[in-house]
């Protein structure tokens, strides 16, 4: 069977996470996305853990996998996927000694490398892989070249390509022919316009998590969705104070100091993609770039949030008769979603054609889009 999984997000014990992420709203939250398979995120947290465990089996019928993110000493973010609870009360009995954060911090910082981290993840039985690998922050791609520079000896069983990259970055990347990806949202809230804002779909066995992690280690990714690479605020090389961009030569010429007010310029993941993809481009899963209903509704209507009064109600009446927001931004008949708002259907119509202008986020900012 086919199912819709974010992996990825965090618990209001991480930094900069809404107090309204709480498993209640994050159930409710996959019901109106059409997310079957949710990642609990923040897993080594034992209060996290103890607020999700009446929500592991629920009415909506949402598959809860145990999921967290660390930082390793070099800065770099693992994901770490497991069957349950009591893996990660391992995980965190090991990793006690190389960390003060694991009772306090969401996303903890473990003071070991990525291989290390790796080896005792592997011999727990869970899996792991680099959160958000070409992120110019805190990731894999960052700080390495090669995934065996963090790794070691150890196998990634996943990679996450993060916000600024789709499938096609790391096609061309040999290091990867073999590692299967996934694109997770990383929310820190549950408002639609952020969570499950990208996913995997899956083939599932059945709506198990063991049949989540069987998935995963085959590399049975049906198709990922999620961002176009541009929208995401790393994707171009540019100034993290005034988001001026620049080609890679100029950055190079300007040793990486934006010559307007003096900021970092930081690589972005398009050029840091293309410097690793010297391979061949490799044949993946589809992916399929949507942008969050609520962003087209708020673009359309061009009010200030997709949490307007007005963008609210419009967002209501397009998910109450079509289920959920998947849905309606991938298969509802653009007749059927005319006769609720039309102007909601001549945008989604576009999206669906590839009628999109973008404009490529790059240092920190998002970028921007418009629907013709």
């Amino acid at each position: 069977m086919l199912a819709n999984a974010d992996l990825h997000i965090h618990s209001p014990y991480a930094i900069a996470v809404s107090r309204s992420m709480v498993p209640e709203h994050l159930i409710t939250a996959c019901v109106t996305k059409g997310i079957s398979v949710l990642g609990t995120g923040d897993a080594l947290h034992p209060a996290w853990q103890q607020a999700w465990r009446p929500f592991m089996e629920n009415d909506a019928g949402i598959v809860v996998v145990p999921t967290a993110e660390v930082e390793d000493q070099s800065r770099v973010h693992h994901l770490i996927i497991a069957e349950d609870f009591m893996l990660f009360d391992d995980l965190r009995e090991q990793l006690a000694a190389h960390s003060r954060g694991l009772v306090s911090v969401g996303r903890p910082h473990v003071y070991l490398s990525g291989e290390a981290i790796a080896k005792i993840v592997h011999e727990i039985g869970g899996l792991i892989g680099p959160a958000h690998a070409f992120t110019p922050w805190t990731a894999l791609y960052a700080y390495f070249d090669r995934v065996a520079d963090c790794y070691g000896s150890e196998p990634i069983d996943f990679l996450e390509l993060g916000l600024s990259a789709d499938s096609s970055y790391g096609a061309a990347i040999p290091d990867l022919y073999n590692v299967p990806f996934l694109s997770n949202s990383d929310a820190h809230s549950p408002a639609p316009d952020k969570f499950a804002r990208e996913f995997n779909r899956l083939w599932l066995a059945n709506l198990s998590v063991k049949a989540v992690l069987d998935c995963i280690q085959k590399g049975a990714i049906e198709m990922n969705a999620g961002f176009f690479p541009e929208e995401g605020k790393y994707n171009r090389t540019a100034c993290v104070r005034c988001f001026t961009q620049y080609s890679g030569d100029e950055a190079i010429r300007n040793n990486w100091r934006c010559p307007a007010d003096g900021g970092i310029i930081k690589k972005g993941v398009y050029d840091r993609a293309r410097e690793l993809s010297y391979g061949e481009a490799r044949p993946r899963p589809p992916y399929l770039h949507i942008i969050p209903l609520g962003q087209i509704i708020q673009t359309m209507e061009g009010a200030s949030s997709p949490h307007t009064k007005k963008c609210t109600s419009i967002y209501t009446s397009l998910i109450s008769p079509f289920g959920n927001e998947i849905e309606v931004l991938t298969n509802t008949p653009i007749d059927e979603i005319r006769s609720i708002h039309p102007k909601a259907a001549d945008a989604i119509e576009a999206l669906r054609s590839g009628r999109v202008t973008l404009h490529a986020g790059g240092g920190g900012k998002y970028g921007t889009f418009s629907l013709v």
